[in-house]
């Protein structure tokens, strides 16, 4: 999975990217119609407003996977994934569906 890396380009995707919210996540996408490489990349955030380390990480964790299990990244999208208070004890199949809610009001389809 190619991850965003540059602090660029995600303050770029902060700023102009579609934003999508639900209870347990927030979801913004840029498309990446000027770049060479057509592969997607995907950033996820955990502020320190939801706990420790441990907490941060293991939020990061299951989006990661959530993502992996909706099909991304997605091809010619940039997309970050920040958490919010809940994900880290909510199920999957919760994550999985607002997760699946935001890509669909943003134009992204879900594989």
């Amino acid at each position: 999975m190619l991850t965003l890396r540059s602090a660029f380009e995600i303050d770029r995707l902060f700023k102009d990217g579609k934003r999508s919210s639900s209870r347990l996540l927030v979801l913004l996408a840029r498309r990446r119609e000027d770049e060479v490489d057509p592969r997607g990349r995907v950033v996820f955030v955990a502020g320190r407003k939801l706990g420790g380390a441990v907490l941060r990480n293991r939020c990061k964790r299951v989006m990661r996977e959530s993502c992996r299990r909706a099909g991304g990244p997605w091809k010619d999208w940039d997309v970050a994934l920040v958490a919010r208070g809940g994900i880290a004890e909510a199920t999957a199949s919760e994550i999985d569906i607002e997760m699946s809610e935001c890509l669909a009001r943003i134009g992204i389809s879900a594989s």
